[in-house]
């Protein structure tokens, strides 16, 4: 009897065991839910980037390059060349050679990126055909700077939200990995070559107008990439490290990050110890004053500084110091 009731109560327990539990089920539920907001707002962020990015990069080719027959880097100087040449629709043209960089975008990079490529590309078509833009100005010089300011803008937008409109960028991608180049000296060798066929086929004059609007367009791009501030991360390496970290949170109201290291080879010859690695993050106008605090404390600290193109989340705006 006594063993029957033990086999009843472990029947029981395992039962108990194999229903689910609802709390859980509960929290899971929630979790997914939220999971799917952040998928969804961040999708309309990436579409909003994307829609700016197109109108903005219309208004550059519409109001500025096309009217005055100038062109710009990449695949877009190719379609401008192209339409300049033989004449067929410039929409038209941006669809047709941006079509193979979509399918290596979808091989090399998600295929995320291609739907938003292809939304982009279809995009900036439509407003170069049917969108009546005005004609701003006729000077060379202000077509070649804010022509470029459009277009890169355009460009730069686009690839915030995860999609380009010129193909260029994919095609070095894709290119580096086979060729051992890097993509900066792909995209390079590529816009020679744009540039000497607008040398050769229109004028030397329309070449370097086309080469400033160039530089105006890729620095507009990494404006907007790399962020309208640009920090410094610096790691600082010290036997004082606590004093330092003090003084960076307390003074500097920035937040640092302390890493574990061991030393190696140094002045004094092999010694192997423990030691600590403060790591921060500051703006470059915070540079002198966080060299001379470290000075201040430990002369012979060894500071190496690095560019950080953009940021998210932590303490990237400085906090107020009471």
């Amino acid at each position: 009897m006594q063993i029957k009731k033990r086999f009843i109560g472990l029947i029981k327990r395992q039962i108990a065991k194999s229903q689910p539990d609802f709390s859980e089920n509960k929290f899971l539920h929630i979790k997914k839910a939220n999971e799917k907001a952040i998928a969804i707002k961040s999708m309309c962020f990436d579409i909003t980037i994307i829609f700016l990015g197109i109108i903005s990069a219309g208004f550059g080719l519409k109001g500025f390059l096309m009217p005055s027959h100038f062109i710009d880097g990449g695949t877009m100087g190719l379609s401008l060349l192209a339409n300049q040449v033989l004449g067929i629709n410039l929409a038209l043209i941006i669809v047709l050679i941006n079509i193979p960089f979509i399918l290596i975008g979808k091989n090399t990079i998600s295929k995320e990126f291609a739907i938003k490529t292809c939304f982009a590309i279809a995009g900036l078509a439509i407003c170069v055909a049917f969108f009546p833009y005005p004609h701003i100005t006729s000077d060379k010089l202000l077509i070649a700077v804010f022509g470029g300011f459009f277009l890169g803008a355009g460009v730069g937008l686009t690839m915030r939200g995860g999609a380009v409109i010129d193909g260029t960028e994919v095609l070095a991608i894709a290119m580096s990995k086979k060729t051992g180049l890097s993509i900066g000296d792909v995209i390079l060798c590529i816009n020679i070559l744009i540039f000497s066929l607008a040398a050769w086929i229109n004028s030397i004059e329309t070449a370097l107008y086309a080469m400033l609007t160039y530089l105006s367009a890729s620095k507009t791009v990494d404006f907007l990439i790399e962020g309208i501030e640009e920090y410094t991360g610096v790691s600082i390496i010290s036997i004082k490290e606590e004093k330092i970290r003090a003084m960076i949170t307390n003074e500097m109201g920035r937040g640092v990050t302390v890493y574990n290291g061991e030393r190696g080879f140094g002045k004094s010859g092999e010694k192997l110890y423990d030691m600590k690695i403060v790591y921060t993050i500051i703006t470059r106008l915070e540079i002198s004053k966080l060299k001379h605090e470290i000075e201040k404390i430990d002369p012979n600290a060894f500071v190496f500084m690095t560019s950080v193109k953009d940021m998210k989340g932590g303490m990237i705006k400085k906090r107020r110091l009471k």
